[in-house]
């Protein structure tokens, strides 16, 4: 892979180094590597990725762009501690996007993609009857990645629901564990799995609304107990 990159134009190697910098440094924000309102310092990052610190500002000023960072009072950026309005803000958000792309689905779904769905609800009660947290934490999680393939033919709607996704998945990350809200997830995906098998484009609009909004009271839950 070195020797293939580094056989490219450089600036075809310039823009690789920064699409590769932008990448690690939003799946680290994701996956909660840094803190709320931890700096995120640029020499630093740099340091850990291999690369200069033009391409890591680069990263930071089009993250802060995407609304996944914010700037500080004084220099800098950092990962933002959203409010319970704010949260609440962000699942509405996702819930409308996600309930507009199930209807989208539903224009197109076949039995096969019907079929590995249930596969996956099926995976996810056998999990619940043996109790193990995380195959159904992993099972809820593969619904919406399967989900979300069914969407890849549009794109930029496809693009912007998993970032969406992602970025929704640092305030589920302690959901996910706890075995009463994987139990809810997987009645939502019931309910969505019903809806298709039914082709009703509404009731899918409704019913993933709904679920969305389900995961967002229990991610908000968990940011008040946080803060008590």
């Amino acid at each position: 892979m070195e020797k293939v990159l580094l056989n490219k134009p450089p600036a075809q190697r310039r823009l690789s180094v920064r699409e590769n910098t932008y990448q690690k440094l939003k799946e680290a924000i994701f996956s909660n590597r840094f803190i709320p309102g931890e700096r995120l310092a640029e020499e630093q990052i740099a340091a850990e990725l291999g690369v200069s610190r033009t391409p890591v500002r680069e990263a930071l000023h089009r993250l802060e762009q995407d609304g996944f960072i914010e700037p500080l009072e004084k220099r800098g950026f950092c990962i933002p501690d959203n409010s319970p309005e704010e949260i609440r803000d962000i699942f509405a958000l996702r819930a409308a996007l996600e309930g507009h792309a199930l209807r989208l689905i539903c224009r197109r779904i076949t039995d096969e993609q019907i079929g590995l769905l249930q596969e996956i609800v099926n995976k996810a009660e056998i999990a619940i009857l043996q109790k193990k947290v995380d195959d159904l934490s992993r099972a809820n999680l593969a619904f919406h990645d399967a989900l979300m393939e069914m969407i890849a033919y549009k794109c930029h709607f496809y693009n912007f629901i998993v970032n969406m996704r992602q970025y929704v998945l640092r305030y589920r990350k302690g959901t996910l564990p706890n075995f009463g809200v994987g139990e809810r997830c997987v009645d939502g995906h019931r309910m969505i799995l019903l809806a298709l098998k039914l082709r009703d484009e509404e009731l899918c609009e409704k019913v993933m609304k709904r679920h969305i909004q389900t995961s967002g009271e229990d991610a908000l839950r968990l940011s008040l107990e946080k803060l008590q």
